[in-house]
């Protein structure tokens, strides 16, 4: 398969070049210096020359909080910058793969999210998301948006080096117990995402490791990998962090991945086994 990779330079993309790269795959990576996704005639340029046949793009602004202050940035990259490589995707015949995130929901749903329930952002990020979403989608069935949550892995910035760096600084951590998710680690998601290329699946997906988990659970978690004790983790509720953060969080954005199953497609492994790894890697650099 050929495909082109966007956002190869992130935490997600580095590790989709490495699956796809490892699966023999004649891949065309480019991160942001490479490839501006917000360039229509830069996209349709790239993607007419080389004729992929699968785009995978990984390209995102996922600064939560940042999207808060300029949501014109957000939609321009999170948004609009997919209308673009849907269009070239679509007249180069390439399948488009769309990473998506558990913040189209607005999480007050006591269950688990399917694909097919209502989507309510709540912040400037989600609602950019779900603008990519439909701009994906938007011809056809040539394109599957994958929502996933939580991302962390061994590359980029992400929950797993926050916990611990400030394990290593502090003898005391407090992290939510009132918001829960799916930890989702880049190792286990990019191949995932390449399959998903290779089948062409279309519409959307909820892709994420299993288990279930609050912040506090999961900090606990990556605190016991490093071999430290779990208990110098303490739970907190949202409305106690001082400050606020500037984007509200969905408390529950756990993400049933229904149409994988149905597609047949084995579920992704429980979270604790990529956590444990990706630690192990930390700490050995």
């Amino acid at each position: 398969m050929r495909v082109l990779i966007t956002g190869a330079g992130g935490q997600l993309g580095l590790d989709v070049v490495a699956a796809c790269v490892a699966a023999g795959d004649d891949v065309h990576a480019f991160d942001s210096a490479g490839l501006d996704i917000g360039s229509r005639s830069d996209v349709h340029g790239a993607i007419t020359m080389l004729r992929p046949d699968a785009v995978i793009n990984c390209a995102a602004w996922t600064a939560v909080d940042a999207c808060e202050a300029d949501p014109e940035r957000a939609l321009a990259v999170n948004g609009t910058a997919v209308r673009w490589l849907a269009e070239a995707a679509h007249r180069a015949g390439a399948h488009l793969v769309q990473v998506s995130t558990d913040y189209v929901f607005d999480g007050g749903l006591d269950r688990p999210y399917h694909e097919h329930d209502d989507t309510n952002p709540q912040s400037v990020y989600g609602r950019s998301k779900l603008a990519g979403e439909r701009e994906a989608l938007a011809l056809g069935p040539s394109a599957t948006v994958v929502r996933t949550s939580w991302v962390c892995g061994r590359n980029g910035n992400n929950m797993v080096k926050t916990v611990m760096r400030l394990a290593q600084q502090h003898p005391q951590l407090s992290f939510v117990a009132d918001q829960v998710g799916h930890p989702t680690f880049t190792q286990d998601l990019a191949p995932v995402l390449r399959r998903l290329a290779l089948d062409r699946l279309s519409g959307v997906v909820h892709a994420t490791n299993q288990r279930a988990c609050s912040w506090y659970q999961f900090a606990g978690e990556v605190v016991a990998a490093m071999g430290k004790d779990p208990s110098m983790v303490q739970p907190i509720a949202t409305a106690d962090l001082h400050p606020p953060r500037p984007a509200p969080r969905p408390a529950n954005s756990v993400l049933d991945n229904a149409v994988l199953r149905a597609a047949g497609h084995s579920p992704l492994r429980d979270f604790g086994e990529p956590l444990r790894e990706t630690v192990a890697a930390l700490l050995a650099e």
